[in-house]
């Protein structure tokens, strides 16, 4: 049948509203911007975020933090536990067309390992080498035993990137990333948007609805909100704590909240550069204790958190397996901490903390500014953008640092960059050659009860020096349009993109 000019004209208008009615775009509301989009140079939570959506991992974990197959379909350790065998899903191609295969694994864990910035190198030092056994399996050969080479395959150091597209772009890389996940790197314009389109040809397709996923950055929670409730936003993370009561009374909206692996701490510098000796907090432990000493974490808590977080002082929650007994939470004592000063010879200590300008950050820096005035210490805020603030800490250009960190499903994840002697993510810049022995014996231990004693031992000696002041663990608190479904609390607190759906 031939068409009529009119006839052609109504039918393309009818065409044109289906395609527009049913591509959707789901726009996200981030606390910060993510630094670079590079997962072996990546540091930042929300990069994480964006990540989930990006680049596919050899693992990923789920609401109870069991190990769940991704890019890898199945493993082995070997009778020695000293090489873990990959078995890898076939028909995976990366974004620009390139077959995904046991190759390209090895590319990419050795890039992980090798190049200049990486912050996965410690994730994966005990790795000496990768076997290409077929293009399906692949081999990941260690130094010895390494207890948590799974769990850091479920985040950044099991993300795969194209090795063509790598190679090509070397540390450019970022802006312009290449991976295999559902969605391909569209746009980025900083402080404003990252877009990512559908991939058609990715291997879960079936459970991928939505055409576009816009990512935008508000660090401002009342702002974020506003946006959701406006109807620029369908999801936000973080939303802030004194919101959630109303929010969850909205039958237009759904809120989760899902309590984080991770901790909110006070990095302190005491050896990343001279800077360290140029306060008082970085030159003396006991200043640092004093500092510890005038907090009062239960009204952070209450402050800060409306309670929507548990204290602590550890890198893991208080109920975790691997908690250290032997070092309890410490109380509020502001007369011990004047004591420790004189005792320091420190009168009115005075030192800057940088805190990055997401509402909770400069919330928390506030009220420390405060709790801390009682036991005579000065402190001053400096407010910075959080890639900033990262780069900050990655120079050793600071005194102290507000820094949350997510959590992995390993206490490893939480704990050996940031203390072992010149590792990626060691902003206060501690070194201790029996701390790092312990470290590295921590990893080879497969006895859960071994391994907390390691932990106990850890904890002794790097709490008495405090190069982080562990505060709290946040609640991740979501809100979101009440028409979008599929939304899971893992505790990792990462929204995956896999079974959104959002009702007409």
């Amino acid at each position: 049948m031939t068409l009529k000019p009119r006839q052609f004209l109504w039918a393309a208008l009818l065409a044109f509203t289906q395609v527009c009615v049913g591509a959707q775009t789901l726009r996200v509301g981030l606390a910060e911007d993510p630094d670079v989009l590079d997962p072996t140079l990546a540091r930042s939570f929300v990069g994480r975020i964006v990540f989930s959506a990006l680049c596919d991992k050899l693992f990923d974990i789920d609401e109870k933090l069991n190990i769940q197959p991704q890019l890898a379909t199945s493993y082995e350790w070997s009778a020695d536990s000293k090489s873990l065998t990959l078995k890898l899903r076939q028909g995976v191609t990366f974004h620009d067309g390139e077959k995904f295969d046991a190759a390209a694994v090895k590319f990419n864990i050795e890039r992980h390992k090798t190049m200049a910035g990486s912050n996965r190198r410690g994730e994966l030092a005990p790795v000496t080498s990768v076997d290409v056994i077929n293009p399906s399996t692949v081999r990941l050969n260690l130094s010895a035993p390494f207890t948590p080479l799974l769990a850091q395959l479920t985040d950044r150091a099991g993300m795969m990137v194209s090795p063509k597209a790598a190679a090509a772009a070397g540390e450019k890389f970022g802006s312009h990333p290449v991976c295999s996940g559902p969605y391909k790197f569209a746009e980025r314009v900083p402080q404003d948007r990252i877009v990512l389109e559908k991939y058609p040809n990715h291997w879960n397709k079936e459970a991928i609805h939505f055409d576009k996923v816009i990512y935008t950055p508000i660090p401002d929670a009342t702002v974020r909100l506003a946006n959701l409730k406006s109807g620029q936003l369908d999801f936000i993370e973080r939303m802030a704590t004194n919101d959630v009561e109303a929010m969850m009374k909205d039958k237009k909206y759904k809120v989760s909240r899902i309590t984080e692996i991770g901790y909110q701490g006070i990095t302190i510098n005491i050896g990343k550069s001279d800077q360290a000796q140029k306060n008082p907090l970085g030159r003396d432990a006991r200043v640092r204790e004093a500092f510890e000493l005038s907090l009062d974490r239960q009204g952070l808590a209450q402050v800060v958190m409306d309670n929507e977080a548990t204290v602590g002082n550890q890198w893991v929650a208080p109920n975790n397996a691997f908690y250290a007994k032997n070092m309890p939470l410490p109380k509020r004592d502001v007369a011990k901490a004047r004591a420790l000063l004189k005792e320091a010879g420190v009168t009115n200590p005075s030192f800057t903390l940088v805190a990055p300008t997401t509402s909770d950050a400069q919330r928390l820096a506030l009220v420390v500014q405060a709790m801390t005035r009682d036991a005579g210490f000065d402190v001053k805020i400096q407010a910075a953008e959080f890639a900033t603030s990262l780069n900050m800490a990655d120079k050793g250009d600071f005194e102290a640092y507000v820094l949350a960190w997510s959590g992995r499903p390993d206490p490893d994840g939480n704990v050996f960059s940031f203390h072992g002697c010149k590792q990626p993510l060691n902003y206060a810049g501690y070194c201790d050659a029996q701390t790092d022995a312990l470290l590295n014996e921590s990893r080879t231990q497969r006895d859960p009860a071994e391994r907390k004693k390691i932990y106990e031992k850890i904890a002794a000696r790097v709490l008495k020096e405090r190069p982080v002041i562990y505060l709290y663990h946040r609640n991740w608190l979501w809100a979101y349009n009440g028409k979008l479904s599929g939304v899971r609390g893992i505790p990792d607190g990462l929204l995956r993109v896999g079974g959104l759906k959002m009702a007409p």
